[in-house]
């Protein structure tokens, strides 16, 4: 379930870096906000999120190692250490 929540919020985020810079949604492609596939991945991308701020605390290996309720200081300032 993460690493397919992942792909999609890496589908996402690459769709609003298209949009910031060309002002371009790749749900064009599918015929706009109005076709039902672009619809459902919209949905796809925003239910993987929830999932990704739920399950977080189990598969980053930041928050693990810690293993306390509070996320390390890498992620607080937008930095990632693991990469």
């Amino acid at each position: 379930m993460h690493k397919t929540a992942f792909i999609l919020l890496v589908i996402g985020g690459l769709n609003w870096l298209l949009v910031g810079l060309f002002n371009w949604d790749i749900g064009s492609l599918f015929g706009g906000m109005d076709a039902i596939i672009s619809r459902i991945i919209y949905l796809l991308v925003g239910l993987s999120a929830i999932v990704e701020i739920f399950g977080h605390k189990k598969t980053c290996r930041e928050c693990v190692k810690r293993g306390d309720s509070s996320m390390p200081e890498g992620h607080q300032s937008g930095a990632d250490s693991g990469m």
